[in-house]
């Protein structure tokens, strides 16, 4: 092949330019880029995320004190369920998938994920899903049964009102924003990686992506069947969980936590991905155990599959099934453990420079211990039953999920911000906002813990000054706006 003159080669850049031109007019008033639509993702995902920490900053105050009136029952109740709705489907999933959409098609050496459009269809879905939801408290019609809606609460009409149809029809939006994401993912890694890039060549970060879409394809389905017959339910009056004729409300359960345990991983994985990036740059070092990691990361998507019933183990169950799933809920410590040791070992065999996004990750994998063995007590039957429902599960569930992916996210912003903006994010402010962030973290969370085992039970929106909750419930506060 001969090489091409400088005029040439501008001629021909120009032409390609213009190829790949977004084209103008009307019918042409979204983006199909990847690098734009990760982007709007993100800003999207960011906004929904502030929406939901001012409600869980009105939760607080409300709790702050003992017997307040700051918030009504069932403005508190609309509260709670909105924030644990928007965190879990409109931010955790969706960031991810936005730093996906944004870095996946450099990484692999591709100009572009396979089907642009269904990127577009996938945030323009996720958008209105999240408004439509979003939008109900402002008219008084939020959903208020919790963001797990159990039946038979959620099924009657008369408490849960309007505000449980549209949990249920905006988040079939964003189910299927997700698994339009899922398979924009798995095709764009296994058919548009670079000519000569093994699948064993791959960066850390395709293999989680990978393993985590094909997650969100089995995970999202029962949820998506459980919401269709949950509104049927609704609208019909068909008694698909109504015990008093034939149904069983304990189905629902079955197939939210179906969905709902894998979540937690779905939403960990990429987190990970990102600290297999940011690790190894500033360990000065390759990653230690690329082969480990990776089996660990399938072992972790493999078994989150078959451990959702450590939600119900109040529930009456077998006791040959708590035994099992017992079993199942302490084993996916092991792959996770493995990942979180393959980084130490990094870590410690290279030379660390503790930068911002480094602060973060390691920050991040502190907080995500303690959830992790907090995870492992409450995968004991008799310690669930003692703690379950309590405030004690809520510190777990925010020491994970925290810990787990908003400290990872935080850190992956930091490493790729100048991708974004050709510039870096300052590294004093940075410092300023890692320590707020942990140690207000730590003071709101902690003391949640000791709460819970004095018996404060979750949704409770006011609570008597004489049984020796108000301490930890005003630390708590203080602790969140610091955070915040």
């Amino acid at each position: 092949m001969t090489d091409l003159s400088s005029e040439d080669r501008t001629a021909q850049e120009a032409q390609l330019r213009e190829v790949w031109r977004t084209p103008s007019g009307w019918r042409y008033w979204t983006s199909v880029n990847n690098t734009e639509i990760g982007l709007w993702y993100g800003a999207a995902a960011f906004v929904f995320m502030l929406f939901a920490g001012v409600l869980a900053l009105l939760v607080r105050v409300q709790l702050a004190v003992p017997g307040n009136d700051f918030l009504s029952a069932d403005t508190f109740n609309q509260a709670f369920t909105l924030h644990g709705t928007v965190m879990m489907f409109l931010f955790a999933v969706p960031i991810f998938e936005a730093v996906a959409i944004f870095l996946l098609p450099s990484m692999l050496g591709a100009r572009e994920l396979p089907f642009p459009r269904l990127s577009a269809f996938g945030f323009w879905s996720f958008a209105l899903g999240g408004v439509f939801v979003c939008g109900s408290i402002f008219f008084g019609a939020a959903p208020n049964t919790g963001w797990f809606m159990y039946p038979p609460l959620a099924t009657d009409k008369e408490y849960s009102g309007i505000g449980a149809d549209i949990w249920l029809l905006g988040l079939s939006f964003i189910e299927v924003a997700s698994i339009a994401a899922a398979v924009e993912l798995i095709v764009g890694i296994m058919k548009c990686r670079a000519p000569g890039m093994r699948i064993n060549m791959m960066p850390l970060f395709a293999w989680y992506l990978l393993i985590v879409a094909g997650m969100i394809l089995f995970a999202f389905p029962p949820l998506i069947a459980g919401d269709i017959l949950f509104e049927m339910e609704r609208m019909f009056d068909w008694p698909f969980f109504d015990a008093a004729r034939g149904g069983d409300p304990l189905l629902w359960q079955h197939l939210f936590w179906i969905f709902g345990h894998p979540e937690v991983y779905i939403i960990f994985l990429p987190a990970i991905a990102l600290m297999a990036m940011i690790v190894p740059t500033f360990a000065q070092r390759p990653i230690v155990g690329y082969s480990w990691i990776v089996l660990a990361a399938v072992g972790t998507g493999f078994l989150s599959f078959g451990l959702w019933v450590h939600h119900m183990f109040t529930t009456g169950l077998p006791q040959i099934s708590l035994a099992f799933f017992s079993a199942a809920s302490e084993a996916v410590a092991i792959p996770t453990g493995v990942q979180i040791f393959v980084f130490i070992a990094t870590m410690l065999a290279g030379r660390v420079i503790f930068s911002v996004p480094m602060l973060f990750g390691a920050g991040g994998l502190a907080i995500f211990i303690i959830g992790g063995l907090t995870g492992l007590m409450v995968a004991l039957v008799p310690f669930d039953w003692q703690a379950h429902d309590t405030y004690f599960i809520v510190a777990h569930l925010h020491y994970v999920l925290i810990g787990g992916m908003l400290f990872p996210i935080v850190a992956g912003i930091y490493y790729y911000y100048p991708l974004l903006d050709a510039r870096k994010l300052s590294d004093r402010l940075g410092k300023i906002a890692f320590w707020l962030m942990f140690v207000g973290f730590n003071v709101a969370f902690f003391p949640m813990h000791l709460a819970g085992l004095r018996g404060m039970p979750r949704r409770v929106f006011t609570y008597p000054a004489d049984i020796g909750w108000d301490w930890f419930n005003l630390i708590s506060t203080i602790g969140a706006f610091i955070f915040a």
